[in-house]
């Protein structure tokens, strides 16, 4: 009773936000497009001596280590690692009080080749059985060389459970990556959410493909080793290189980034969903079959009868490439997985989805263009209440640089747009509201810069229809 009334006090405080943000919106044919441009700032790799890319002390230390959920309910993570020179353990001893462990598992390695590079031995290990909302300490690799860390497991699966992500994209491991991860470090998210294109690996020659692909385990390990990172792929994942002989799509991505694909009956890694607090994830392949009847349509068609808003009730996506996109770099190349999905979307009030691929970032307004004919001309997006809200996060630094052209004028379903590096954060507070905020780097200061309340298209927004509106700040509710 003490935990509804919480709920409930909270709950019209922030309508009482809400409304405040929406008093100060204004009618016009579009929204935002920021005017802020940034300054010189390196986007460039750092170099590979970095102390970010410090190699663990000691023989065959394990490094690059990461953890991804480990089934479909957030009671296990698959923890994965790298040793350099042999195999060594595949053994996880795991407990809930630091230097005790009380339970071990056993996983397993494997190592691949590409061109002429041959990788380090690849762990990884499922941890199940866990307790939700419970601290673990965990230990892998032996004697002087075993390296410790912990995670914290989410709350129980229920419709009012808080939690927050974090949204990264286009990360690569440049100065600009740098200042994402430190500022999304003081974001105080608990998952990332990791809308494909990590290292950019694939932008160097021959065994520094490779070589970059080390560099960038050690470089987010300072995060990825102690909360999950829920994966998808992006086109710098594919690495198809018949001119060095390479020519299987994604090879050194599957064989370092596992996910829980099993576990939600895909039969790929590259397509799956989890469930985690009280949201519901599902995680899509741009750069996969998707068209009717293949594999990845049948299971999407499949996993979205089993999304159930009474347990679960934020539905969120993720994609590479973005479906609404106003920015000149890729544009409408999401329009093939508009016309198969987007009736799907609508149908089932996804709330939220969140791309990347171009290096800017961009909120949309809740529209659709699902009565989209070529006969009858009908070709234009339009509000639609029952529509996500759809969110470019593809800044996370990489060395192309930003985006920076913008098409002109900015289109009605666009929200507000900006073209610099950063970060977002979607905090659920319960099963009607969320707070979203996307965070600038502006030359390594974290800036937040636009922000907007999003209202549960289960449980909350079914009385509210917002117009088309041009804020005059990058807030607003939805």
């Amino acid at each position: 009773m003490m935990r509804m009334e919480r709920i409930l006090s909270w709950t019209t405080q922030l309508l009482f936000v809400s409304l405040v943000f929406v008093s100060y919106v204004r009618k016009g044919d579009a929204g935002l497009t920021s005017p802020f441009v940034r300054s010189e700032w390196p986007a460039i790799d750092i170099p590979l001596g970095s102390k970010e890319f410090v190699v663990p002390e000691g023989h065959n230390a394990p490094e690059q280590v990461r953890i991804t959920q480990g089934d479909y309910d957030g009671k296990a993570v698959i923890i994965s690692w790298v040793t350099p020179d042999e195999p060594g353990s595949s053994k996880v001893e795991y407990g809930t009080s630091e230097d005790k462990y009380d339970f071990s598992a056993e996983g397993k390695f494997a190592n691949y080749s590409f061109y002429k590079y041959n990788s380090g031995y690849i762990h990884h290990c499922l941890v199940d059985g866990l307790e939700y909302d419970k601290k673990y300490h965990y230990k892998i690799g032996s004697g002087v060389s075993s390296r410790k860390f912990w995670f914290q497991t989410p709350p129980k699966i229920h419709p009012d459970s808080s939690y927050k992500f974090g949204i990264i994209g286009d990360l690569g491991q440049t100065y600009n990556s740098l200042s994402t991860l430190e500022h999304y470090l003081q974001s105080e998210a608990q998952t990332v959410l990791f809308v494909g294109d990590l290292s950019y690996a694939d932008r160097y020659h021959h065994n520094d493909i490779g070589i970059r692909w080390d560099t960038w385990g050690r470089f987010v390990e300072r995060i990825a080793a102690y909360q999950p990172w829920i994966w998808s792929a992006g086109n710098h994942e594919i690495e198809y290189m018949p001119e060095l002989g390479e020519v299987v799509p994604f090879k050194s991505y599957l064989q370092r980034y596992t996910t829980p694909y099993a576990a939600c009956q895909s039969s790929s890694p590259l397509w799956y969903a989890i469930r985690r607090a009280s949201a519901h994830v599902i995680v899509l392949s741009t750069y996969s079959p998707f068209v009717k009847y293949t594999p990845q349509w049948k299971w999407l068609r499949e996993e979205l009868k089993r999304v159930d808003r009474e347990k679960t009730p934020w539905l969120i996506v993720l994609m590479h490439v973005p479906i609404y996109n106003s920015n000149e770099a890729h544009f409408m190349e999401g329009e093939s997985m508009r016309s198969v999905f987007e009736e799907w979307f609508v149908h089932y009030k996804v709330d939220v989805i969140f791309a990347g691929h171009v290096h800017a970032y961009e909120r949309s307004y809740r529209i659709s263009n699902i009565h989209y004919n070529v006969s009858t001309g009908e070709r234009y997006p339009v509000p639609d209440k029952a529509a996500p809200v759809y969110i470019t996060v593809g800044d996370g630094g990489n060395q192309e640089g930003l985006a920076g052209r913008f098409r002109d004028p900015q289109p009605d379903y666009s929200a507000f747009r900006e073209s610099s590096y950063g970060h977002s954060t979607l905090e659920i507070k319960n099963r009607t509201h969320a707070i979203y905020h996307w965070n600038r780097n502006d030359d390594g200061k974290k800036v937040p810069t636009d922000s907007t309340i999003l209202l549960n298209q289960y449980w909350a927004s079914n009385k509210r229809r917002r117009k088309l509106v041009k804020p005059s700040f990058g807030t607003a509710a939805f």
